[in-house]
C-alpha cells in the first residue's frame, strides 16, 4: 500500500496537471507551462507540436479562438508517473462542449508527455445519463481508498482483455455488477444494455481489434487507454474507458472515442 510520501507525490501530480489545464485553456496563463512543463515535452494530440514553447503558442492561439472556454474537471486519478483527468470542456458559453480525457506523464516533478481523447457531447443519449455525472454511490468524483487500487486494476485489466480484446461478452456476467450505469451516449443503460450494445458493435465489425496501451488506476477508478481498429487497414480510434469498481464488480463506465487522423503536426502517434 502506498505510504504517505507516495500519496503526497500523487497528490502533487494531480494538482499540477489540473493547474496546467485550467491555467492554459481557461485563464490563458502560459506561465504555468514555464513552471510545470519540461522543455523537451512530448505531445500526442495530433493538432499540437512538441515542446514547451510550442505548447505555449498553441495555448495562446486556442485562447484567442475560444476566449470564454471553460475546463470543468470532473475527476482526477494518478498512479506511478501518470495522471488522468476527465473533463467537460465548453468552448463557447451555452454549448454542450466536449468530453475530454487528458493523460500526463511526469518526470522529475514536471510534465514530460501528454495524450488526450476528445469527443463531442451529443444532444441526447441512449441511456438517459450524461457523459460526466456519478450515479453509483457514493456520488463523488474522487477515487476511493488507495488500498483498493491494485485489486481493482487487476479486475478491470482482466475484464478488458476478455470483453474487448477477445470480444467475449460473457465477461460482462463475470465482472459487471447488477447495478451498472452507462455514460457512453450510444449504449443503453444496465447490464442488458451493455450486452446488446457491444454485441451489435461486434457483429457490425467482426474483424475489430483492440490494443490496450496503458492502464491507470486509483482507488475505485480504473482507466484504460486503447487503440481500436474496426477493420484491417483503417487508422482506427483512440479510446479511453473509465470504470468504477465497487465490491469486486464494475458498477459504472464513462468513455470518449476519437478517430485517429491521417496526419499529426508533431509526428507522434496518439498512443
Amino acid at each position: 500500500m502506498p505510504g504517505y510520501g507516495e500519496s503526497a507525490r500523487l497528490g502533487y501530480q494531480k494538482a499540477v496537471a489540473a493547474e496546467v489545464l485550467k491555467g492554459v485553456f481557461e485563464r490563458g496563463d502560459m506561465s504555468v507551462v514555464d513552471r510545470f512543463v519540461r522543455s523537451d515535452y512530448i505531445e500526442h494530440n495530433p493538432l499540437a507540436p512538441d515542446g514547451a514553447e510550442a505548447a505555449k503558442a498553441f495555448g495562446v492561439a486556442w485562447r484567442q479562438q475560444y476566449p470564454d472556454a471553460t475546463y470543468d474537471i470532473k475527476r482526477v486519478i494518478s498512479e506511478g508517473d501518470l495522471v488522468l483527468l476527465h473533463s467537460n470542456v465548453v468552448l463557447t458559453p451555452g454549448s454542450r462542449g466536449l468530453a475530454v480525457f487528458d493523460i500526463f506523464r511526469f518526470r522529475g516533478g514536471k510534465i514530460a508527455e501528454h495524450w488526450d481523447v476528445t469527443q463531442a457531447v451529443p444532444a441526447t443519449t441512449a441511456n438517459g445519463n450524461d457523459m460526466f455525472s456519478t450515479i453509483s454511490r457514493p456520488q463523488t468524483g474522487a477515487p476511493g481508498p488507495a488500498r483498493l487500487t491494485e485489486s481493482n486494476k487487476r479486475l478491470v485489466t482482466a475484464f478488458v482483455e476478455q470483453y474487448l480484446v477477445k470480444k467475449d461478452l460473457s465477461a460482462i456476467d463475470t465482472y459487471v455488477g447488477p447495478e451498472y450505469h452507462q455514460h457512453n451516449p450510444y449504449i443503453p443503460d444496465g447490464v442488458a444494455g451493455a450486452k446488446a450494445g457491444l454485441g451489435a458493435y461486434y457483429a457490425q465489425f467482426p474483424q475489430l481489434t483492440a490494443t490496450p496501451e496503458r492502464v491507470i488506476a486509483e482507488g475505485d477508478l480504473v482507466a484504460v487507454h486503447s487503440h481500436t481498429v474496426n477493420a484491417p487497414g483503417e487508422r482506427g480510434q483512440a479510446v479511453v474507458d473509465l470504470f468504477r469498481v465497487r465490491g469486486g464488480r464494475i458498477v459504472e463506465h464513462w468513455d470518449a472515442v476519437q478517430d485517429v487522423p491521417e496526419t499529426s503536426v508533431n509526428g507522434n502517434t496518439m498512443f
